[in-house]
């Protein structure tokens, strides 16, 4: 490992222009390609204490043995450049996007004497027009079948082209009028290559024309008795229509534009294109990233814009570019798509209307790519042994854990605290051992208590199944665990009923007597001595424990003062990620299910013996708590089903009960009054103001 003070520049060899700067190792491989408006100041950003540097940056200093630069005339020069040099030199450290395919584009190859319709994948040729990419060949020719019966273009390759020229007859498609055959003299050169215009103009997006004709020939055709010159031209116009169903409508103002979504985690970055062209979604791709580097979505945009134009000039640059985050500076970048197109290209981030909402299927096509990404890694059982075999070497255990289980907290400001277990068994997810716990040791918010309340409670829980199964002899055995008279609830599940699928073949709650091998805990080093201690207090000592912090991604484990650094581009890593986003998905939504059974409780819940039919007969009678509230008992007695002695209850518990405070609409001040009637069956009717949005460690995913 380098020191980077050895290679360090001066200060004052480093010049305060705008440039482009390669790290090399020490066998003089570029490793990151950067760009600057500064090189003074970008390059000293990289030379501080290491420890101030993120994880990433860091690992590249002290790779890297020498820097280099190389100083431009603007801004976009640099961009230019650094595209050009990440191209050339593959630097490990810099974001490479990949396609997750190799994506067909219809091709027709207007660089021919008879232009050619055609599937075409791999880089672009000059003198061939592109439309797409598609996501699949077979919806190319599907369109380019019906496109076929109104523009016969050519379709054969040059051999079959040749073969029939030689012999005179055309091939089946020129018998059955799916083409021209110029191959064979029915069409002339030049009146193939309008042809092959037409289909273009008719791809590119240019349809009322050809619809307008054909509809104006068909009329004509009828009008000279002409039916069956009419009904091929009225077939010629439902094919026309039918290809253009397969690219609906969603830009009602015939726009021309790229729209480009991010979704990301901490490690990897899914980017998603969608090409509209007139108005219609004419191809779609996409790119999967490892973020090597530190990197802002704005900077994502930005690096897709480069691999996404670098090579495209004219038209295939649309006149629209609509991006979730603009780049820093984004002046650059827009100039530079402006040089590309050779006219004015407008970069920016849709606010409102159908580009919004149209942005909103990009992005969410986005997240599914990279779940879908996750899913395909995690679901290889070569990749998840190497994923157990690295977490078993890093962590020094004697052989690879089979089980893992994680556990988190989760809360909202100290409200609701509840805990989660989710269980991985050889790789995969097991849901049917999940648990969720209600923290009742304690009231407020205390991460560290709460881990260890809840370590301890699953831990006894086991202790108690091995006693019971004569594998254990020490040890008190919980009250609430003993064979005699356990209830059919689930202790680890806040005393609910336990659905079938998680009963043994016998009707009764699964035990915990199967412990894992490595126990996981969402959180640092607090978190990790917490979960050690509870199971030290308990006298076991053969569970290995460690936690995933999720700011750095650093691994902790206990007694030690630094973590534990997987490679960015481990398996294990990745495989600890996902329990760890897993437990915190599974924690935060029973948090949220508790807080709205909460928000939905009333004071009627507490008057013995009135079920939810005499609930909802009240509300349904009075309209709102608030209104039974003031009604007197003679008033509660006019309810079907309501005796004396229930409506003097019923006003009891409503006196006692403290009215909930009025709802307040944010927007405008105004308070809410509760006269809306409740239709919730078992609320209270009284409007409350939902918790704040920014719970702990962020949204579910």
């Amino acid at each position: 490992m380098a020191d980077p003070s050895s290679y360090r520049p001066r200060p004052g060899d480093v010049p305060d222009s705008p440039g482009v700067y390669r790290f090399r190792d020490e066998h003089r491989r570029v490793i990151y390609v950067g760009k600057a408006k500064s090189l003074r100041q970008r390059l000293a950003n990289y030379f501080q204490d290491l420890a101030n540097l993120h994880p990433r940056t860091r690992s590249m200093v002290t790779t890297a043995a020498s820097v280099e630069w190389t100083v431009v005339s603007t801004e976009v020069e640099a961009l230019q450049l650094e595209y050009s040099w990440i191209k050339e030199y593959d630097p490990r450290f810099n974001v490479k996007y990949r396609d997750d395919k190799s994506y067909p584009y219809l091709a027709v190859t207007m660089n021919e004497e008879f232009p050619r319709v055609q599937v075409m994948r791999g880089h672009k040729k000059k003198g061939v027009r592109y439309f797409g990419p598609y996501a699949h060949a077979w919806a190319i020719r599907d369109t380019v079948d019906l496109l076929l019966r109104v523009f016969p273009v050519r379709t054969c390759s040059a051999g079959v082209f040749k073969n029939a020229a030689r012999t005179g007859r055309p091939c089946l498609l020129g018998y059955i009028g799916k083409c021209s055959a110029p191959c064979v003299g029915r069409i002339t050169p030049e009146d193939h290559r309008d042809l092959a215009e037409e289909f273009s103009d008719f791809m590119a997006g240019r349809t009322g024309t050809y619809l307008r004709r054909l509809e104006r020939q068909m009329t004509e055709a009828a009008e000279d008795m002409e039916y069956e010159r009419a009904a091929r031209l009225r077939d010629d116009i439902e094919a026309l229509k039918k290809a253009m169903e397969k690219n609906a409508v969603v830009l009602a103002d015939a726009t021309d534009a790229d729209l480009v979504a991010v979704a990301e985690d901490e490690l990897e970055a899914a980017v998603q294109i969608f090409h509209v062209r007139g108005g219609r979604v004419r191809g779609q791709r996409g790119w999967v990233t490892d973020k090597v580097e530190e990197v802002t979505t704005g900077a994502l945009v930005e690096h897709a814009l480069q691999q996404l134009y670098g090579e495209e000039s004219g038209d295939a640059v649309p006149k629209e570019v609509l991006v979730p985050a603009l780049p820093e500076p984004v002046e650059p970048v827009q100039e530079w798509l402006t040089g590309r197109r050779g006219s004015n290209v407008s970069l920016r981030i849709p606010q409102r209307g159908d580009k919004k909402a149209l942005m909103e299927t990009v992005q969410r096509n986005a997240q599914q790519s990279l779940a879908l990404h996750k899913t395909k890694r995690a679901s290889d059982l070569t990749t998840r042994s190497r994923a157990l075999e690295e977490i078993a070497e890093a962590l020094d255990l004697d052989s690879a854990p089979l089980r893992i289980e994680c556990y988190d907290i989760s809360h909202l400001q100290g409200d609701d605290v509840v805990a989660s277990m989710v269980v991985f068994e050889d790789g995969l997810q097991r849901k049917s051992e999940y648990r969720r716990f209600q923290i009742r040791g304690f009231a407020g918010q205390d991460d560290v208590r709460s881990m260890h309340e809840v370590i301890t409670r699953r831990f006894r829980r086991y202790l108690a199944e091995k006693e019971k199964t004569g594998e254990w002899t020490d040890g008190a055995v919980p009250e609430d665990v003993l064979a005699d008279g356990e209830p059919v609830t689930d202790p680890l599940n806040d005393g609910e009923p336990v659905p079938d699928t998680l009963k043994d073949d016998d009707g009764r709650p699964r035990k915990f007597a199967y412990p894992p091998q490595l126990v996981v805990v969402d959180g640092g080093q607090p978190q990790v001595a917490a979960a050690r201690r509870a199971l030290d207090e308990l006298g076991i000592d053969d569970i290995a424990v460690c936690g995933l912090a999720k700011r750095l991604e650093e691994v902790w484990v206990p007694g030690e003062d630094d973590p534990v650094v997987l490679p960015r581009t481990s398996e294990g890593l990745y495989m600890l990620q996902r329990v760890r986003d897993e437990a915190h998905r599974f924690a935060i939504t029973y948090q949220r299910t508790r807080r709205a059974k909460r928000f939905r409780s009333s004071p009627l819940d507490d008057v013995p013996g009135l079920g939810e039919t005499r609930k909802q007969a009240l509300i349904k009678h009075f309209g709102s708590v608030k209104k039974l509230r003031s009604a007197t008992i003679e008033q509660i007695q006019e309810v079907p089903g309501i005796g004396r002695k229930t409506a003097e209850t019923i006003a009891v518990a409503l006196a006692r009960a403290v009215p909930a405070a009025p709802a307040v609409n944010t927007a405008t001040g105004e308070i809410i009054d509760d006269e809306e009637p409740d239709t919730t069956g078992g609320s209270s009717g009284e409007p409350v103001t939902a918790g704040p949005p920014d719970e702990r460690r962020g949204q579910e995913p």
